[in-house]
């Protein structure tokens, strides 16, 4: 069964499309995020008419500025962790890019290099797990670099059921054997989090440890906006976005959908470009579309699987901004009073 949090989650805001909508109490959208300084928040509406929610009860939002009004999906009614392979079930998917690396925040090209996060980043795995601590999760995928590690781990720390996630050794049968948990109980208790070097980031080859403006100026802005923005064309040594598309949704298909299938409520940790070629299967993207996705460090995105197809709940939060996932009733409330001051 699925929490009481959670059954709140449900009552999610939806965004409408003004010309198919005949009630003017609809909200059609509430972004760019609100942008919190101190006690008090930045609401900024876009798309007229302004309207009130006083009659709604939202306790879940994921409005973006690359989010289309269009892009409404119904609420999640059927959600669960029963393990039915009922089709008409919706299971959750979660993607999180990992929190700000230290080499991040030096401005260099990290790649296969195995870089732990900054404060910053472990800040902001932290508020990406208060954002879904409500949302049921079973499994836990992330890549083979601690980064992403890191961040699914200090996320899973957030969430509401309190279960411990456990780093699953399989690399040999001796690992395994080692890490056994004997405990039916602390099996129950404990979120397995499989690590898969197939979801690593793109291995940028020679540019890896340069620094990115030095490059640029050394080879120009255009030869490098090339080798980190083309589909099929790779650095000096290192990964095109195509080569990666081939082993991390070659992965998703063979491990992670599988499991979404089954019933089970999946989260992937991983990087920018493994989970760009993630979502350009999910939403499928052209090769020229996923060229311009961009994914924020600790940013997390939900998708919604059922009978087979994937239903975009958040879109990516542009890096100048500060992304909000998720409302408490304290800013609803003040949503609601400035709102009713605006419909006036």
């Amino acid at each position: 069964m699925i929490s009481s949090g959670f059954h709140e989650f449900n009552r999610s805001l939806q965004l409408y499309n003004h010309a198919n909508d005949s009630n003017p109490h609809n909200v059609y959208a509430i972004c760019p995020p609100f942008v919190r300084k101190g006690f008090d928040y930045d609401i900024r509406l876009f798309r007229k008419p302004i309207c009130s929610i006083r009659n709604y009860r939202p306790s879940f939002i994921c409005a973006t500025p690359q989010a289309s009004i269009k892009d409404h999906i119904a609420p999640i009614s059927h959600l669960n962790s029963d393990g039915s392979k009922n089709p008409s079930i919706e299971t959750a998917l979660i993607l999180i890019r990992h929190g700000e690396s230290m080499w991040n925040e030096k401005n260099l090209f990290t790649g296969s290099v195995d870089v732990p996060l900054t404060r910053r980043g472990i800040e902001e795995a932290i508020e990406a797990g208060k954002r879904i601590c409500n949302i049921p999760l079973d499994f836990v995928y992330t890549s083979a670099l601690i980064r992403s590690q890191m961040t699914a781990v200090l996320a899973l720390t957030q969430h509401r059921c309190k279960k411990v996630p456990i780093i699953m050794h399989n690399c040999s049968k001796q690992a395994e054997a080692w890490s056994q948990i004997y405990s039916d109980e602390a099996k129950k208790q404990s979120f397995p989090v499989i690590r898969a070097w197939q979801l690593n980031e793109r291995m940028y080859g020679e540019l890896q440890g340069l620094n990115k403006q030095e490059i640029a100026e050394r080879y120009g802005k255009e030869q490098v906006h090339e080798w980190r923005r083309s589909y099929d064309i790779p650095p000096p040594e290192g990964e095109s976005l195509q080569m990666c598309y081939q082993r991390a949704v070659g992965y998703f298909k063979e491990h992670i959908e599988p499991q979404l299938q089954s019933g089970k409520h999946v989260m992937v940790a991983a990087h920018a470009n493994s989970l760009r070629c993630i979502i350009m299967y999910l939403e499928e993207l052209t090769s020229c579309e996923v060229i311009n996705l961009e994914l924020s460090t600790g940013v997390p995105l939900l998708y919604i699987y059922k009978e087979g197809s994937f239903m975009k709940r958040g879109s990516p939060v542009g890096p100048s901004e500060t992304g909000v996932y998720a409302l408490t009733r304290a800013r609803i409330f003040y949503l609601s009073i400035g709102l009713m001051f605006f419909d006036h």
